[in-house]
């Protein structure tokens, strides 16, 4: 029998229609208790860990990961032995090695980490990123020619190239070898490489389907080195790179990625923001300085400061940048891409807003019609192929459900897809496509790509209807906003949040804790920026707490907060840092909030 989970300050209807869940059930709340005893740390902090599956037996090491420790033999990937024999064998024999990779942060950080390995070899390579809208996703017979044209004899792809057949046929018939480093998922027949190192290929046993392309690249560099090292390939004169400070662009896109934060993923990132902490690599620095990010590194930065800037050179500029920018030792010239693609950024930005808008109207006007489906497809011949999958994401989260944005040019449309957690949207997409629906698409359980045309936008509809109904509708049911804990204004301090991050870093997975803060009387609100909501609020003691909630002015809780001011209400949300003038003000980055009145106490 299952259990519903219990309310949490038995919000039944918030301001924004969604019930508030404990995040602890019974056994989680034991747990908890347990941890504080056994280990003497704070309440807060036992409750994250017990919420997040943790007991005292592995506390310690949740709280400390360490690549070391998590690290298994990368030998456990199908085909790593072949992809490294033959990646060795093209290092001793000095070969020009062609680099192709995705126009994402995940590719570009896949392409450098591999270039930068072979630049410590001291062998040549190419690195080529094609381009969104001339060339699309993955490799491209014409892309293959013109790199075997400068004198390439392997072709190693990285996030991507799992599905590419007709390519590497090509690569092949130019006497090409072929290494394919990917992650996304993979069909039952794959193409005729020399190795194909996925861990989501179907045959695969070793568990690492969650780690992006990036901590694949990683793992196969780690065991590249291995046999160099075995082999007596370093020297005194040439040095075995130091693979750890290789971790920042692998922690950058794993958040970016937003593959699950759990594991060896979590290792890598907790790792790498330490070294990039140290602002060792000239891009990375300049990025976080044309960005404004100050103080520690965080995974939050990551993912909504520094991986959109590098996005927008591969959705509106130039895809190559990226991966160009990290592989900089130059200070100047780092900081003059970084400062084009912050400009990129914000032309995005710009038409994303546009785009945004009517995809909303477009979706409001289907749910208008019928009752609200499962899925949310969208198309226009108005936007820009480049910002389908922020448009996508934007529908997710204003419709929690899986959403598709289109961008139209006659009679096809290449678009993204963004999912709602436990329900697998590469897996549609891939039937999609064996089922000919699709001319192209692939992703994985968050998120997808495709191709199609105009004349089946209906079919595929229908179809992500039928293979979506029954995971959205069991996600619905077990959706809500899960809450932590409940504080109070006073309690909200910055020790507190020092405290609460030795659980991070927070993301897919690892879920950013959400605190309530009960009967809070509104002090202070308004709208500020691009359509957020500012508000001050204090509890019973006159103790204050600050709080924004982004993007929430013309929805139905950024309404009911603009009409809030006097009134008592719950508030709910994550706790971060605002580092201004060299101090540390607590910020809370409002959800939620709900009417007491409402919604009383049992």
């Amino acid at each position: 029998m299952t259990i519903a989970p219990k309310l949490f300050l038995n919000v039944e209807n918030s301001l924004s229609g969604q019930r508030w869940l404990d995040r602890l059930d019974v056994a989680a709340n034991m747990r908890a208790l347990a941890i504080v005893q056994q280990h003497g740390i704070t309440d807060i902090l036992a409750r994250i860990l017990a919420a997040r599956g943790q007991g005292p037996e592995t506390v310690e090491a949740f709280l400390e990961p360490t690549v070391r420790a998590l690290m298994p033999d990368p030998s456990s990937l199908a085909d790593m032995d072949a992809a490294v024999e033959r990646l060795a064998g093209a290092v001793q024999r000095g070969e020009t090695v062609a680099i192709f990779g995705d126009y994402d942060v995940d590719g570009g950080c896949s392409s450098a980490l591999l270039g930068g390995f072979f630049e410590a070899c001291g062998i040549p390579y190419i690195i080529h990123i094609p381009d969104r809208i001339f060339e699309g996703y993955g490799p491209n017979a014409e892309a293959i020619r013109a790199l075997a044209g400068q004198g390439a004899t392997l072709l190693v792809t990285v996030d991507c190239g799992t599905t590419s057949f007709e390519p590497f046929a090509e690569a092949h018939r130019l006497g090409l070898d072929v290494v394919v480093l990917d992650h996304h998922q993979a069909p039952e027949q794959l193409p005729e490489v020399i190795a194909l190192v996925n861990p989501n290929r179907q045959d695969d046993l070793s568990g690492l389907g969650h780690l992006c392309a990036a901590g694949v690249v990683f793992m196969t560099i780690v065991a590249l080195n291995r046999a160099l090292r075995a082999a007596g390939f370093w020297t005194a004169n040439r040095p075995e790179p130091e693979l750890l400070a290789m971790l920042d662009l692998v922690a950058l896109a794993t958040v970016a990625d937003v593959v699950p934060l759990t594991g060896l993923n979590r290792a890598f990132v907790r790792t790498g923001l330490q070294v990039m902490a140290h602002r060792g690599r000239p891009g990375l620095r300049a990025l976080f300085d044309v960005a404004g990010a100050d103080g520690p590194p965080r995974a939050q930065a990551l993912g909504f400061m520094i991986g959109p800037r590098i996005n927008a050179g591969g959705r509106i500029g130039d895809a190559a940048l990226g991966a160009k920018l990290m592989l900089l030792q130059d200070d100047a010239e780092a900081a003059g891409i970084a400062r084009e693609l912050d400009r990129l950024n914000r032309e995005r930005q710009a038409l994303e807003l546009q785009a945004v808008a009517e995809a909303e109207a477009e979706a409001l006007a289907a749910l208008g019609l019928s009752e609200a489906g499962p899925c949310i497809v969208t198309a226009s011949e108005n936007w820009h192929p480049g910002i389908v999958g922020l448009v996508a994401a934007r529908l997710k989260e204003r419709f929690q459900r899986p959403a598709f944005a289109i961008a139209m040019q006659g009679k096809t449309g290449t678009g993204s897809g963004r999912s709602i957690a436990g329900v697998d949207l590469g897996r549609a997409v891939r039937a999609a496509v064996e089922g000919g629906i699709l001319m192209k698409g692939g992703g994985h359980a968050m998120a997808a790509g495709v191709t199609v045309e105009r004349a089946k936008l209906g079919d595929f509809r229908a179809h992500l209807e039928e293979a979506l109904h029954a995971g959205v509708e069991r996600a619905l049911r077990e959706q809500g906003l899960h809450v932590d804990a409940a504080l109070t204004a006073g309690a909200a301090a910055p020790p507190l949040i020092h405290e609460v991050e030795r659980a991070g870093p927070f993301g897919s997975g690892n879920p950013e804790p959400v605190f309530a803060f009960p009967h809070h009387r509104v002090v202070d609100v308004g709208e500020v920026g691009n359509g957020h909501v500012r508000l001050r609020a204090v509890a019973g003691d006159n103790q204050a707490v600050n709080a924004i909630a982004f993007r929430a002015a013309g929805r139905p809780l950024g309404q009911a907060l603009l009409k809030s001011r006097g009134k008592l209400l719950h508030l709910a949300g994550a706790l971060n840092i605002d580092r201004w003038g060299g101090q540390e003000r607590v910020q809370l980055r409002l959800q939620d909030a709900a009417d007491p009145q409402e919604n009383p106490a049992p």
